[in-house]
């Protein structure tokens, strides 16, 4: 039961889960679909008006829209990274304030290798200039520049 205080996407997810043999039928995802909130989303469900939701996707919109603001926001990995045990703090409490960082992270592993690799080039080498004035989104988009470089280094 969705009691609008947990995250909305999460819910739609247990929710396209339980009825993945029925993820074809859209008019029985959207019938179903309320038998899935608790009182209060209930009376928003209710107040939509007739006929102004057309498919499963649209619902899952306008859900998600109403209640975004119960949406978690993973933490990016250099919050986990940069923790520490606090003064006084006993390691009881430091390990459980670490796993539940450690649960919340966005992992975004091409993010790291990409920030990595370009600190560990020499301040003044041309492909770490490269990297800050044009930053990379990929490892992809990574290995492609730095064969350009080496094809510039080897030539």
């Amino acid at each position: 039961m969705y009691n609008g205080h947990t995250d909305p996407v999460e819910h739609v997810s247990h929710f396209n889960q339980r009825m993945a043999v029925h993820s074809k039928n859209e008019t029985l995802m959207c019938k179903v679909f309320p038998s899935s909130l608790g009182p209060m989303m209930m009376r928003w469900f209710d107040g939509l008006g007739a006929g102004s939701i057309d498919s499963f996707k649209e619902l899952n919109w306008a859900f998600g829209s109403r209640f975004i603001t119960c949406s978690k926001v993973p933490r990016p990995l250099n919050a986990w990274l940069s923790m520490s045990m606090r003064e006084g703090e006993t390691l009881k409490t430091d390990l459980d304030r670490y796993w539940e960082m450690f649960n919340e992270i966005d992992w975004d592993f091409d993010n790291v290798a990409i920030r990595t690799f370009k600190v560990g080039l020499p301040a003044e080498h041309d492909l770490r200039k490269s990297l800050i004035k044009k930053p990379v989104r990929s490892m992809h988009q990574l290995m492609d520049r730095i064969d350009e470089y080496k094809w510039v280094e080897e030539h």
